[in-house]
């Protein structure tokens, strides 16, 4: 008899997977330097002070560029009970940054007289200025800066303190305006007013808000006052937006005469309007981009919800109590220098 052979055990053992390589973990810093540059200037200004310069030395020292702070972008969320910095001290140093190169630039919910005469002695090249709820700033401190706004050619203002005359000496200071953007005081951030809808709102306005020669925050302002300042001043306009603006026809037709280059007209809410007939065929064969009162606001940026008091806010908790705390100088040195300090951290984090 021959010998058995031993059997073999067959045991299946699954095939072994090829291993996918780990990604490959790049480095920001490899980056090239322009398209750093490019990703770190969409960040707004109070993004850029407070965090990203933070990072290391080398963004650092991209973000103390002056062709960074061509454009400062000062949006915030106008959360006072949560912002623990100063937007004022913040913005005059990214102006400083500038080294007066500033050419565009959006401030909301905070600045004064002050910081806006700051940033126009300081730059003399604004293309484009933007005021969204900047109440601290006057009609009287807009007029005496408009002769430094000369190469102005975008202006933005929400819910900020006008007059006629304001608006003439902007119109007059700034050749070379082509788009006008005017959100009316009764329209918020937070929502449209109920007093432009009855008799009695010039007279609150006269109570409420009256400066110190006795006058109303609008002057007492007459329906058309503010297109015949536009009308009559700002000929070269190619783009308006009178969102929730009080004038009538006739302050249409002076416009409409007044201004040949129009190409598009932002009417939304302004219910004073009654387009029918020969002014509505001039609307509509004259201007290429019409938006009529009643058109829908979907795309406008602001919550425009109606109330029956001041400014509405959806939030239910909502306080119109006006005493805010915004002089955080416990954190921050009124020292414009402060962002060039590193006392306050180690030279070590920065790597």
């Amino acid at each position: 008899m021959g010998k058995k052979r031993n059997k073999k055990t067959l045991v299946w053992r699954p095939k072994p997977k090829s291993r996918t390589p780990p990604a490959e973990m790049r480095n920001w810093l490899d980056l090239p330097r322009d398209v750093t540059v490019s990703i770190l200037s969409r960040l707004r200004a109070v993004e850029i002070l407070e965090s990203a310069q933070m990072v290391c030395m080398a963004w650092r020292i991209i973000c103390k560029d002056p062709l960074m702070w061509r454009t400062i972008d000062m949006t915030n969320d106008a959360d006072y009970d949560d912002m623990f910095y100063n937007l004022d001290a913040m913005c005059r140093h990214a102006v400083d940054r500038s080294c007066g190169g500033l050419v565009d630039v959006n401030i909301e919910h905070f600045g004064d007289d002050d910081l806006l005469k700051y940033i126009t002695d300081s730059c003399g090249g604004i293309r484009r200025l933007r005021l969204v709820s900047c109440y601290s700033i006057s009609r009287v401190g807009l007029g005496k800066v408009a002769s430094k706004l000369t190469l102005l050619e975008e202006l933005e203002i929400y819910v900020c303190n006008l007059s006629r005359t304001s608006l003439e000496m902007v119109g007059r200071s700034c050749p070379l305006l082509k788009s006008f953007k005017l959100n009316r005081p009764e329209f918020s951030v937070y929502g449209i007013s109920g007093f432009g809808a009855y008799d009695g709102f010039d007279d609150w306005i006269d109570d409420e808000n009256g400066d110190e020669n006795g006058g109303s925050v609008i002057d007492s302002f007459g329906k058309d006052d503010e297109a015949l300042a536009i009308a009559g001043t700002m000929n070269g306009l190619h783009h308006l937006q009178l969102f929730g603006n009080r004038l009538t026809n006739d302050g249409l037709r002076k416009i409409l005469d007044c201004c040949p280059h129009l190409e598009s007209l932002d009417l939304r809410h302004c219910f004073n309007l009654d387009l029918k007939g020969a002014l509505e065929k001039r609307c509509a064969e004259r201007i290429k981009q019409l938006r009529l009162p009643n058109d829908s606001i979907d795309d406008y940026e602001f919550c425009t919800a109606p109330c029956d008091y001041g400014f509405y806010n959806d939030s239910e908790d909502f306080d119109c109590d006006d005493d805010y705390p915004y002089d955080f100088n416990g954190y921050y040195s009124d020292d414009s220098d402060f962002y060039d300090d590193f006392t306050k951290i180690r030279f070590s984090d920065l790597f």
